[in-house]
């Protein structure tokens, strides 16, 4: 197995077939399992015995996915949440505790954010945010009570780049984790735990699946902070991954190395194309060469991800017109979809964020999201023009 190929690990890896030798993974669609004898049951229950004990937390499908996915992080151990964000909750549920300190990118989605300083305040976690990319920001904002940072690089919609090694540098300085939400590369194109990085978090509704189908999440990292702590919040609070979900999943892994490099070729193109448009003011995407960290993202991903913003020449009301004007590309907030995706994050993924800090954060009311899809490009072009020809018009 040391010797294979990601792309060979993704179709091949974590599954061991039944006595049915069925060529395609099964799936188990039990809430619970039955046991020889009271005794193996009590052995299960304690943990005494391995085994499947209930489907809150143990199941064969499920745990397949789990397997598979730590395997391509690089992570010895995997859990499976109910969406990206309960995977962010039981990683912060099994790490932090009252009194501990939560130092997050400011450049995170305006869901996460609303978590961190309405939700985890509450418990008595202390929260503070800095820029993505300014690394004496955050070294400054250490505190003795630090115990996790937290980004997401790729960031959602600017895609700034972070310097994961000096971020996990600083973190393991301070004995603290260092948190990368990897869902917009994917292992494909970014492996953060060989970079430094202690835990990888993904919603796996975006490229792990690559259409759409399914809600997921997932924590990858060590056997003690993952296997056993965030492990134990699922156990208890229950935001489990359904059997069902984990086989799409799995599905969505085995073509995970070919869309993942197809939607990186059509984002660079489609990006090269708007950055020649008039009626572009700026476009944001690391394959870029004028991306303020062209050269760190070209060092530590193996290309540029399928997602990118820009700006319109205009107001609101200009980049409403754009997207409105399409004729087949999906107006909707979600993303890593095979369908190209075109949404207005001031008034949809960051509406919650307060418009100070907001507007703060670059996430200005000309700007616009797309999650380049695998249609072809010529015909995503096509699209585009409609609206922001018109713009030039006016």
């Amino acid at each position: 197995m040391e010797n294979w190929s990601l792309d060979t690990l993704a179709i091949r890896m974590g599954y061991e077939r039944t006595h049915e030798q069925e060529n395609s993974e099964a799936i188990f669609p039990t809430s619970s399992f039955v046991y020889r004898s009271a005794q193996e049951a009590a052995q299960r229950f304690s943990g005494e015995a391995p085994g499947n004990v209930y489907s809150r937390f143990t199941n064969p499908t499920v745990r397949t996915f789990e397997n598979k996915l730590a395997v391509l992080e690089g992570g010895e151990a995997c859990v499976a949440t109910a969406s990206g964000m309960s995977a962010i909750l039981a990683c912060c549920m099994g790490l932090l505790k009252a009194g501990d300190h939560l130092l997050s990118s400011s450049s995170i989605f305006g869901t996460t954010k609303v978590l961190f300083t309405k939700y985890l305040a509450n418990f008595g976690i202390e929260v503070s945010f800095v820029a993505q990319t300014d690394q004496q920001a955050w070294s400054a904002a250490i505190q003795p009570n630090t115990k996790m940072l937290f980004l997401e690089t790729p960031s959602n919609p600017l895609t700034e780049v972070a310097d994961i090694g000096f971020l996990a540098g600083l973190a393991k300085q301070h004995q603290a984790l260092l948190v990368v939400d990897n869902c917009f590369c994917t292992p494909i194109l970014q492996r953060p735990i060989a970079l430094g990085a202690d835990i990888v978090i993904h919603s796996a509704t975006k490229f792990l699946d690559g259409q759409g189908r399914c809600l997921g999440g997932a924590v990858v990292g060590s056997h003690e902070a993952v296997g056993e702590a965030v492990r134990g919040v699922i156990r208890t609070a229950g935001p489990s991954m359904s059997p069902f979900n984990a086989w799409v999943f799995l599905k969505g892994l085995e073509t995970l190395s070919l869309r993942m490099k197809a939607h990186s070729a059509a984002a660079q193109s489609l990006a090269e194309w708007l950055s020649e448009h008039p009626a572009v003011e700026q476009v944001f995407y690391p394959g870029l060469t004028s991306h303020p960290q062209h050269e760190l993202a070209m060092r530590q991903q193996s290309g540029g991800g399928g997602l990118l913003s820009f700006r319109v020449k205009g107001d609101q009301a200009a980049a409403w017109s754009v997207i409105d004007a399409t004729q087949f590309l999906s107006i909707t907030a979600n993303l890593g979809d095979v369908k190209t995706s075109i949404t207005h994050p001031a008034t949809t993924t960051h509406c919650r964020v307060e418009p100070a800090q907001r507007i703060a954060t670059g996430i200005t009311d000309n700007l616009v999201r797309i999650s380049v899809g695998l249609e072809d490009l010529e015909d995503i072009k096509a699209d585009l023009s409609r609206g922001l020809d018109a713009l030039l018009a006016k």
